[in-house]
């Protein structure tokens, strides 16, 4: 709360998604409700990670993600949320899962200490079994 306005990204990202995951869980929202929640954390989490990084020169989001390892998919899922029909419900919350982890792994284990925060390899396993099964195609879309 001391931040106020200039509250870091990661922090704001995780608060966001969070909250989309607690609304999904109340089961209050309706399907397409929860694909817009989702589909604004998303975006803005992928718009605000990869503007740091954008400076002057106009490079693709999908370079950029691949530079602060954030999985492609994901970026992808951003457009189709942004410029295309929305995705199944069960997408984005797979995307906000994926995410979720990204924001633990390069933020909150930082702020906690490596020591604190060792991952054990059943979720390391868990984790790269979520992102081969999110090798998404052009059939996911539908």
């Amino acid at each position: 709360s001391r931040y106020g306005p200039k509250m870091p990204l990661a922090v704001d990202s995780t608060a966001e998604l969070i909250r989309c995951k607690v609304l999904d869980s109340s089961g209050r929202l309706k399907s397409h409700e929860l694909i817009l929640s989702y589909g604004l954390a998303l975006v803005r989490f992928v718009n605000l990670i990869t503007e740091r990084k954008q400076k002057t020169a106009n490079i693709p989001l999908r370079q950029l993600a691949r530079e602060v390892d954030i999985p492609v998919w994901v970026v992808d899922l951003r457009h189709e949320l942004t410029h295309g029909k929305l995705p199944r419900l069960a997408l984005c919350r797979k995307g906000c899962d994926v995410v979720l982890e990204w924001l633990r792994k390069t933020y909150w284990n930082r702020q906690l200490g490596n020591n604190l925060c060792e991952e054990d390899e059943d979720e390391e396993e868990e984790q790269e079994e979520v992102e081969a099964n999110a090798d998404l195609d052009g059939d996911a879309w539908e």
